[in-house]
């Protein structure tokens, strides 16, 4: 087995940094998200680590009304709800995440397919601060 950084403690350190990375099975060529020691697909332990472009369209969505209790003390509610997604990346992979940016007053109208751009969230629950992957529209080209 290699020793590249594939822990999920490295995945959440380039999240940080505003870095989406993964792993690519150097045997059958499948891309995990978050990265993975053992391939899903042909059970290899020989990978590579890889870094996403961070760009991929909307795929499913719920948008949520009665958050978790850390959402709610970053202030959603069900007059301010907020929006979790899966995003198929580019490259392939999909990946769960809030969306942010979107027009949540009318969630029929928001479309699947939408393009998405990777950003990083600043969010602060009691003394602790993180930052967290999030995906908002990207603009039309």
């Amino acid at each position: 087995m290699n020793d590249l950084k594939l822990e999920a403690k490295t995945f959440f350190e380039k999240i940080e940094n505003g870095v989406l990375i993964g792993s690519r099975c150097l045997n059958c060529g499948h891309m995990s998200l978050p990265q993975r020691y053992i391939c899903p697909e042909c059970k290899s332990d020989q990978a590579e680590l890889i870094e996403f472009s961070g760009k991929g369209r909307l795929s499913a969505f719920t948008v949520i009304y009665v958050p978790a209790t850390e959402m709610l003390v970053a202030g959603y509610d069900a007059k301010n709800p907020y929006m979790v997604g899966i995003v198929t990346l580019d490259e392939g992979p999909r990946i769960s995440a809030q969306i942010v940016g979107m027009d949540l007053s009318d969630p029929q109208k928001i479309a699947i397919g939408t393009p998405l751009h990777m950003t990083i969230i600043d969010r602060t629950v009691g003394e602790t601060h993180k930052k967290v992957l999030a995906f908002e529209p990207s603009e039309a080209k």
